[in-house]
């Protein structure tokens, strides 16, 4: 279906202004592995986050590990995690040795749910990954006062939420350490990349030594303080990473375009149920996902995303949710579930055209039965 010239790819990566110009700088300037824009993105995500400390990384999976080895996570350590999210906080766990504690979701925002979050907590609690999906942001006020009472600490994985905000903050600025992601969907793309953000010293200076081989520059080269990995970002990565940056308005209007013009289309028709965003959230959605009641769609999800694949357009299931995957401890988590099996993503680049999306919009409540 790619060959087709009406061809609607799910997502594709965006460039806005001087991404080429700072990759060419960037080669020409000899550093092409730490460097200014390398600085310099840390920097402006510094400012913009008003944080302490932001440490740049090779991806965002690579952030949540840095993020484990920072709190000083071991084996046998528990860590809860949503049911329904990707799954990279739960994969880096186990291979840490560290047990995923899987929680219900709340079944209308799809993100992890405060209201039976103490039930998962036990003395071997370490960490809560409040994963905010699609751009939505849980409650993490309640999710910050649950982890306060019981002295765990709270990883935001702000993978697919950055921008978003939770009563007029961004997320990413709640937790006591927290994570994005650069991957070539995200709002912002290093092609592959992330960061880290704390505003602990102690966290900052561990977490930096555990990027970079355990080896601290300031001392002396080829010296190991701690057993620690390559998990830096490129010079080249980087230099994307601040000319998508210096866009940030144009990339949230056009996020944000396309969202309403998704709502608009989808919102009051019968069996399409959208993601709820609550009256403290300030979302920019990085996938635009519907729930799709069995009653309309009785061919199911799958077939759904068959049937818009023939049309040409690309679309993608929900997450696949902890309980149904094997390599997991068996359990069960309902609403994870439910979700699991009838959220279909549609495309949501922020180029995508309002003519584009009213034909995925018609397409898709034509096969409403």
């Amino acid at each position: 279906m790619e060959n087709n010239p009406k061809y609607i790819p799910w997502a594709k990566p965006d460039f806005w202004g001087n991404e080429i110009k700072y990759v060419t700088d960037a080669l020409e300037s000899s550093w092409i592995s730490g460097g200014a824009y390398l600085d310099r993105l840390e920097t402006d995500f510094r400012k913009l986050l008003k944080t302490k400390h932001v440490l740049a990384v090779s991806n965002g999976t690579t952030a949540i590990h840095l993020a484990y080895l920072g709190l000083g996570l071991k084996p046998g350590d528990e860590v809860i995690v949503p049911g329904f999210a990707f799954m990279a906080a739960a994969n880096i766990a186990l291979h840490m040795n560290l047990k995923p504690v899987f929680a219900e979701v709340d079944a209308e925002t799809w993100c992890l749910s405060a209201k039976n979050l103490s039930h998962y907590i036990s003395s071997k609690t370490k960490a809560i990954v409040a994963v905010h999906t699609y751009g939505n942001v849980c409650d993490i006020d309640e999710i910050m006062k649950i982890a306060d009472e019981h002295g765990i600490a709270v990883i935001e994985d702000c993978a697919e939420s950055l921008f978003s905000k939770y009563k007029g903050r961004y997320c990413g600025t709640f937790g006591k350490i927290n994570t994005f992601s650069f991957q070539a969907t995200k709002t912002i793309t290093t092609g592959e990349g992330g960061l880290v953000v704390t505003d602990s010293d102690e966290l900052n200076k561990k977490m930096a030594l555990y990027r970079s081989h355990g080896m601290d520059r300031g001392k002396k080269f080829y010296w190991h303080d701690l057993p620690g990995h390559n998990f830096r970002l490129t010079n080249f990565q980087a230099a994307i990473g601040v000319a998508q940056l210096e866009k940030t308005d144009v990339i949230l209007i056009e996020r944000k375009r396309v969202y309403e013009q998704y709502k608009k289309r989808l919102s009051t028709k019968d069996g399409i149920a959208f993601q709820k965003i609550k009256k403290e959230t300030d979302p920019v959605i990085w996938a635009i996902a519907v729930k799709l009641e069995a009653k309309y769609f009785a061919q199911g999800r799958d077939k759904v995303i068959e049937q818009m694949k023939a049309k040409g357009i690309e679309t993608r299931p929900g997450f696949y949710a902890s309980g149904l995957l094997p390599i997991y401890e068996s359990h069960s988590l309902p609403v994870c579930e439910d979700i699991s099996k009838n959220v279909i993503s549609l495309p949501s680049f922020p180029s995508l055209q309002n003519e584009d999306i009213a034909f995925i919009c018609e397409e898709l409540l034509k096969l409403r039965m």
